[in-house]
């Protein structure tokens, strides 16, 4: 298994989320030129050979705040874009 992930600490005791962006601050739904992505994501096997992700999965913990969208194709290979403004009119 292998697992990419971003946080972002709100330090602050308040019920607010942060307003730290993530990313570009740009939530994936905004693709290319807005979002920041990762693309040709690939893993080394035993015999040192790289290898596209077999089974790409996504999950975003506060997708009102940030969010993250995968997909595949021949240009990219497996990719995802990510991100988001933290606190907004959807994630106060």
């Amino acid at each position: 298994m292998v697992q990419f992930g971003g946080e972002v600490v709100n330090s602050r005791s308040s019920s607010s989320h942060t307003s730290t962006q993530m990313g570009s601050g740009h939530f994936a739904g905004e693709g290319f030129g807005k979002a920041s992505y990762f693309r040709n994501l690939q893993i080394v096997d035993w015999d040192n050979n790289l290898i596209p992700l077999p089974n790409l999965r996504v999950l975003a913990d506060h997708p009102n705040c940030y969010d993250i969208q995968g997909g595949i194709n021949r240009v990219w290979g497996n990719y995802f874009y990510y991100g988001g403004p933290g606190r907004n009119v959807r994630c106060p």
